[in-house]
């Protein structure tokens, strides 16, 4: 008796034990079918589009920590910093790497400083095509759909997409645009190629929405003995 009593709890625990690793395959089951089904809610390029475009737009400002990467014309550069977005236009890029760069953008003119530029070139925005320059209007009237052309979608790693266009009106500098963002929106990288085979690769972490922006912060002053001048953006 005391032999079944023990072979009899024995096959107890072992249904259980079963059970419960049928229950970890089913319920892990169901973590895939519902990763697939996210995916497949976003049926088009033009509707993970409108996605980024209702996180964005329902925005006042933004702040958020980029890496800007360069590759081309035998050159290799990483810089990094913080940009501050804010309606309608605005935007301050202060770099970290390399310390002092800055680009600011106060809705009317564009202004390109970096340590030892004893002139600033002042740049309208209706002549302005640096490759920052379109992220500004991520807050306010964000329409990736009419922005890009040929537009295309791709899934990307821990369930982001990677949408894809070619800016309309600049096919002649920039052969692609591919833009990395969350299910939610949120973008997470950018890679523009050019047409000439350079590519611009910016990587944003710790996105701050609504981020304190005040005015100020979009005004450029220049040091003592830096001149503002008209003229073209740098390359």
């Amino acid at each position: 008796m005391g032999r079944q009593k023990r072979e009899s709890r024995w096959q107890g625990a072992g249904h259980r034990l079963c059970f419960s690793a049928k229950r970890r395959g089913l319920l892990l089951l169901a973590a895939l079918c519902l990763s697939s089904r996210v995916h497949a809610q976003v049926v088009s390029p033009q509707a993970f589009a409108a996605v980024v475009d209702r996180h964005y737009n329902s925005l006042h400002s933004l702040s958020v920590h980029f890496t800007q990467k360069f590759d081309g014309m035998g050159m290799h550069r990483s810089e990094s910093g913080v940009l501050l977005l804010k309606k309608p236009q605005k935007m301050r890029w202060t770099y970290s790497t390399p310390a002092g760069k800055l680009f600011v953008l106060d809705g009317h003119n564009a202004y390109f400083y970096s340590p030892g530029d004893t002139e600033v070139p002042r740049v309208p925005v209706k002549k302005l095509d640096d490759l920052r320059s379109p992220l500004r209007f991520l807050l306010g009237h964000t329409q990736l759909e009419k922005e890009l052309g040929s537009l295309r979608l791709a899934p990307a790693e821990n369930g982001s997409y990677v949408l894809m266009g070619v800016p309309k009106g600049m096919e002649q500098r920039i052969a692609s645009v591919s833009i990395t963002a969350r299910a939610d929106g949120t973008i997470q990288s950018m890679r523009i190629e050019e047409t000439d085979g350079i590519v611009n690769t910016f990587l944003f972490s710790d996105e701050v929405p609504n981020a304190p922006a005040p005015d100020s912060a979009f005004l450029f002053q220049p040091p003592a003995g830096v001149h503002i001048v008209d003229g073209a953006p740098p390359v």
